[in-house]
């Protein structure tokens, strides 16, 4: 009896190259975990969505109940240079407020009696002139500033009404001759008239009639507005942007022949403030209230005297002519040519050339003299 006789080693089955199983580890990983997914998709849906379910609640609880701190964004925003506006009157810096404001004149008294006046130094251009008797009047024209006192206000002539009706400005005076209240009561100029107008106007107790009679920008600005006066459409002069006080004057004092005796007119240069310190009958010409009047540019000009007769039997300048003209400032002189062409016309103050002469910015005074005289100055 024959008996197998088994072998100490296992018998191989041999297989081709091509079907040797060969060993990859992360493909038996996903093999098994896609066979356990298989097996358990429905209750592994289950826990995806109530998963889902609890994230969205969460969130949406934290934007319910939680504040974020966001981060602020900042815009730099580009620098802009603020606008400068000047005074079409006077050339000086002023707000858009006061640019917008009415030219208001007022006929201001010079006599000795009437001395020392309110709101001249506040004014922005003064004209001067003769009324009648070697004796001088003051139009006075103001828009940016606003004087608390203004007086004496008297009576209006014709060089006076034809120089203001040039600013399109309200004319505050006490009566006048008979030519310029045609203008002033036919409309031509914007009349402000006391006789018509007494609640704007105050008589004082320390001055005598009619040398008595005050006003206030406060109480001339309410009565433009209940006239409808509410802006002036004019021509201003050309201003220089910036003042070129001189190291070297040629003009540190100058005499105005405007009148004589208490009526004469002088000025003394003040390099410091580059202003004109004016005065008159041989003293200091004060504002009752500011002090010593010192405007920043000074104008005489030759105007053909006694031509123009009113029925007060007065004669006056012609102003809507043209002539020779000096204009003071920077401690220098200029010699000029003005003109005017009518009672609306702006004067027009020219060089040689034909070219508008540049005032500096701030008040000017200008002075009427007659063609036979002449400034004089050193």
């Amino acid at each position: 009896m024959r008996h197998k006789i088994k072998s100490r080693h296992p018998v191989h089955k041999s297989f081709a190259p091509d079907t040797q199983p060969v060993d990859r580890p992360h493909e038996t990983r996903h093999s098994r975990i896609n066979a356990w997914l298989k097996k358990h998709n429905k209750p592994v849906l289950g826990v995806v969505i109530m998963v889902v379910i609890i994230l969205g609640g969460t969130i949406s609880y934290l934007f319910r109940n939680l504040k974020f701190a966001s981060t602020p964004v900042i815009v730099v925003a580009k620098k802009q240079t603020p606008e400068v506006i000047h005074s079409q009157l006077t050339g000086a810096e002023v707000s858009v407020a006061d640019s917008l404001r009415p030219v208001t004149a007022v006929m201001i008294e010079n006599s000795p009696d009437a001395r020392p006046q309110s709101g001249l130094k506040d004014a922005g251009v003064v004209f001067e002139s003769v009324a009648e008797g070697g004796i001088t009047r003051f139009l006075v024209l103001y828009k940016e500033t606003k004087a608390s006192t203004i007086g004496p206000v008297r009576s209006v002539r014709p060089q006076f009404a034809s120089w203001v009706a040039a600013f399109d400005a309200g004319l505050a005076h006490v009566g006048g001759s008979d030519i310029p209240l045609g203008k002033l009561r036919s409309g031509q100029i914007k009349d402000l008239d006391q006789f018509f107008n007494a609640g704007a106007y105050t008589r004082v107790s320390f001055r005598a009639a009619p040398h008595n009679v005050y006003t206030t920008d406060d109480k001339l600005q309410a009565l433009n507005k209940s006239k409808g006066y509410t802006s002036s459409s004019f021509t201003g002069w050309k201003r220089a942007k910036k003042e070129a006080p001189t190291s070297a004057p040629t003009a540190k004092t100058i005499a105005v022949p405007v009148s004589t005796g208490l009526f004469a007119v002088n000025y003394s240069w003040d390099q410091a403030s580059n202003t004109y310190l004016r005065s008159e009958g041989g003293a200091p010409h004060v504002d009752k209230e500011l002090g010593q009047i010192a405007p920043k540019v000074v104008i005489v000009m030759q105007v053909p005297h006694d031509v123009i007769k009113d029925s007060n039997n007065y004669s006056y300048p012609d102003v809507n002519t043209n002539g020779k003209a000096w204009v003071f400032q920077n401690g220098g002189v200029t010699e000029i040519i003005w003109s005017k062409a009518g009672d609306k016309e702006q004067i027009k103050f020219t060089d040689s050339a034909g070219k508008s002469v540049e005032l500096n910015p701030g008040q000017t005074w200008i002075t009427a003299i007659k063609p036979s005289v002449t400034p004089t100055w050193q």
